[in-house]
């Protein structure tokens, strides 16, 4: 027998003796009057119980194979001479807690060395990686109680719910890196590359408010003592911007295809969104976020050879962020504007020009929407504008009205329809509307819920990337660079007389 295979057959002795025990509590005869369910309960927990055993002799096992090693020199160019058996060190697992017992290279004024933890990947904390992971997933499900709920049910552990926050923030901290390393394979050159970008607030503690919302927050103060005055808002948002880029086949189509009149049969869907990538931020502002979505286009079409089209709300501080960056890039975008947001403005003036529930005003609006789409909305606003005169509505009457028309004529630039539909582009931000309320509203906007800086932001990060289906590959980044940061970057890696494995 080897000396290897003689080490394996003295180790496992407790995991032996507890598979032993769990097999005779099956076999005996109280065991035949459990249900299927009470066996289920049973085996989960003695179960686990065995696992961490497997685990803690494994690890044991690894602690007596242990070969000191000839030369250890950290980064700081210290060679650890001394070596010193017997050190351990706890690990919190999937299965329960274990300990980890290892050499320690020592010098004097220097950090003790352990390759063994290097060999193992062990994190700096105290949680092990698969905890870490089970934290990062259930946190972006639900809030960070659900989180602990879900850990404990899923593996028996308790991990406490500020932990489970710390290590949710800290399982995001790649994220960027991670899409900046990523490739693309090359798509064909007649697909639409699509970006989009909008806003959505959270609600933030007192210190995460940026300077001007907490200025305001503090001015405003609360009116009533225990109650909110009608009106009144309890604390003050800070904006998660949002970016989404995503490919689509152009899909041609004239206004009479989208406004209808009621026949849907005649209704033809817009370019169905393929690829969809989200990215989002609560710390950056709006330039930042354009920025991280026109590196996302980059990466999908670096030679510039796709039509690019950038659809907003009329957020000017947006659009003049968009017009920076494709001048920065030298890269043409066409920018279009946001239909829908076109079809609330044309309603609004429609219950300055009719009574309300007037059906005239729905036929009205149908006709303006399909001059705009014709490419006529500077025909439309001029017309806005002599109605209200012509009928002679006061100046709070003719609001609506004159608020359409100014908008119409302000974003005019950007609602040539017309040509948008004839070459197949989307012209509404259903898709980046759509990330607004799942990758923000469904989880930051959980009530009672109030968020520090650093958490939103790591939330937020980690949803993202779970929504755009990269979790997978980017966990094993993740660890591939926790594995650089806590045990490569502290050793001297000219020397190759030792090996840290990943």
């Amino acid at each position: 027998m080897s000396e290897y295979a003689g080490q394996a057959a003295d180790a496992f002795g407790q995991s032996r003796e507890c598979f032993e025990q769990l097999v005779a509590g099956l076999a005996g005869a109280q065991a035949d009057g459990l249900t299927h369910a009470q066996l289920e309960d049973r085996l989960a927990a003695e179960g686990r119980a065995l696992l961490r055993l497997l685990l803690q002799d494994h690890l044991e096992l690894r602690a007596v194979r242990e070969q000191r090693r000839l030369q250890v020199v950290g980064a700081d160019e210290v060679a650890r001479t001394r070596v010193e058996t017997g050190h351990e060190r706890g690990l919190a697992t999937v299965f329960g807690p274990v300990t980890v017992t290892r050499m320690a290279y020592r010098a004097p004024g220097v950090d003790n060395l352990y390759p063994a933890d290097a060999v193992l990947s062990l994190p700096a904390g105290r949680h092990s990686h698969g905890l870490r992971r089970l934290a990062a997933v259930e946190s972006v499900r639900g809030s960070f109680q659900d989180a602990v709920a879900a850990i404990e049910r899923t593996c028996g552990v308790s991990v406490g719910k500020r932990q489970v926050q710390q290590l949710a923030t800290a399982a995001a901290v790649d994220v960027e890196a991670f899409y900046a390393a990523r490739r693309h394979e090359p798509a064909p050159h007649e697909r639409l590359l699509a970006l989009s970008f909008d806003g959505k607030g959270i609600v933030m503690i007192p210190s995460a408010l940026r300077e001007a919302t907490a200025k305001a927050a503090f001015r405003a103060g609360q009116k009533l003592r225990t109650r909110l005055s009608p009106g009144e808002k309890r604390g003050r948002r800070r904006m998660a911007e949002l970016a989404v880029v995503y490919d689509a086949v152009p899909v041609p189509r004239t206004p009479a295809e989208i406004i209808t009149g009621g026949d849907d049969s005649r209704r033809r869907r817009g370019p169905i969104a393929q690829g969809r990538w989200l990215t989002a931020s609560v710390v950056d502002d709006i330039a930042p976020v354009v920025a991280a979505g026109f590196d996302e286009a980059h990466r999908r079409d670096p030679h510039q050879r796709r039509t690019w089209v950038v659809l907003v709300d009329g957020n000017r501080t947006q659009i003049e962020a968009i017009q920076a960056e494709a001048q920065r890039r030298k890269v043409t975008v066409h920018i279009v504007l946001d239909f829908v947001h076109v079809l609330e403005y044309l309603w609004k003036a429609a219950w300055a020009l009719f009574y309300t529930s007037d059906p005239a005003a729905e036929a009205w609006v149908a006709e303006q929407a399909t001059k705009i789409l014709s490419g006529k909305a500077g025909q439309v606003a001029a017309g806005i504008r002599r109605r209200a005169t012509r009928y002679g509505y006061s100046a709070k009457e003719r609001a609506g009205a004159d608020e359409c028309a100014n908008y119409l004529s302000a974003k005019k630039p950007y609602l040539d329809y017309h040509s948008a539909l004839a070459a197949g582009w989307p012209i509404a931000t259903g898709v980046i509307e759509g990330a607004c309320r799942h990758l923000v509203k469904d989880r930051m906007d959980i009530t009672g819920a109030r968020w520090g800086l650093d958490t939103a932001e790591a939330i937020l990060k980690l949803r993202a990337v779970t929504v755009n289906g990269d979790f997978d590959a980017y966990w094993a980044f993740h660890l591939r660079q926790e594995h650089q940061r806590t045990h490569q970057s502290r050793y001297q890696q000219r020397r190759e007389d030792y090996t840290l494995a990943a």
